[in-house]
């Protein structure tokens, strides 16, 4: 019986076996290293107890199980909410295709980018704000240009320069407390208002200047670079993924491979 069902298996039951793994797979990348990972487990392994006493003609917990199933859209909806919504946004980004070679699932693609940056007058402001142990945020927006963030700071409009970027975050500078957003040559506003990640595996020893730019790339196609003020040492963040303690030669080589 088992070779006969074997032999009757289509290739269309191997491509639909093949992309439920994918999916299965992309969905705990998603919410790995969050707390949503264990309701995720506890989600699968109450719906294989469920297949299990199906076939085992439990009647009692087969009802029981399955009224559980029947609402677990809802409240898949209700618990997931930050990951669905990251989705969406990913879904809705006419960019997902990057302009470098990147994963989306198992593939690779390459095309070409538009967008302007001098990327040498942001990363020598980095490094002297290293130097004197000044804290920084700047978000470099790409395909997505964070509207909702701008408006909750101040708008600049001002020619991106290694003394403008200084001067932001001087430490008594009105606008040093928050994230400055750069659009092509320009910065477009300071002060910004960012969301915070709550990522199980982010340090403890970051403050939320670092949590802000997991945030917003894990919400948005943005690079984040942050100036530790208490270190005086140099990150950057893409795609929800935070790269320490760069040197700033690696993150001029990361950000001009993703914009040329």
């Amino acid at each position: 019986m088992l070779l006969v069902g074997l032999f009757s298996l289509r290739i269309v039951d191997i491509i639909d076996i093949l992309l439920f793994a994918i999916l299965l797979y992309e969905i705990y990348n998603l919410v790995k290293g969050t707390a949503a990972i264990r309701i995720f487990i506890g989600i699968i392994a109450v719906y294989l107890i469920w297949r299990v006493v199906k076939v085992m003609q439990m009647q009692l917990l087969t009802e029981i199980l399955g009224q559980f199933i029947s609402v677990g859209v809802i409240a898949l909806v209700v618990v997931f909410q930050p990951e669905i919504r990251q989705v969406l946004l990913m879904l809705g980004n006419s960019k997902i295709i990057k302009n470098q070679r990147k994963r989306f699932l198992f593939w690779r693609f390459k095309i070409d980018n538009p967008v302007n940056l001098n990327i040498d007058k942001i990363v020598k402001a980095c490094q002297k704000m290293a130097e004197t142990k000044t804290g920084a945020l700047i978000v470099i927006a790409q395909q997505n240009e964070l509207a909702q963030y701008i408006a909750t700071g101040q708008a600049v409009d001002a020619k991106v320069s290694e003394v403008i970027l200084e001067t932001i975050f001087f430490k008594n500078s009105p606008l040093h407390d928050g994230a400055v957003i750069v659009i092509g040559e320009n910065i477009r506003a300071a002060r910004c208002i960012l969301p915070v990640s709550n990522k199980a595996t982010i340090p403890p020893f970051y403050g939320l200047r670092h949590r802000a730019a997991v945030g917003i790339t894990e919400k948005s196609d943005a690079i984040a670079i942050i100036v530790s003020e208490e270190r005086g040492d140099i990150a950057y963040c893409y795609e929800g993924i935070l790269y320490e303690n760069v040197s700033p030669s690696d993150l001029s080589n990361f950000v001009e491979g993703l914009f040329k």
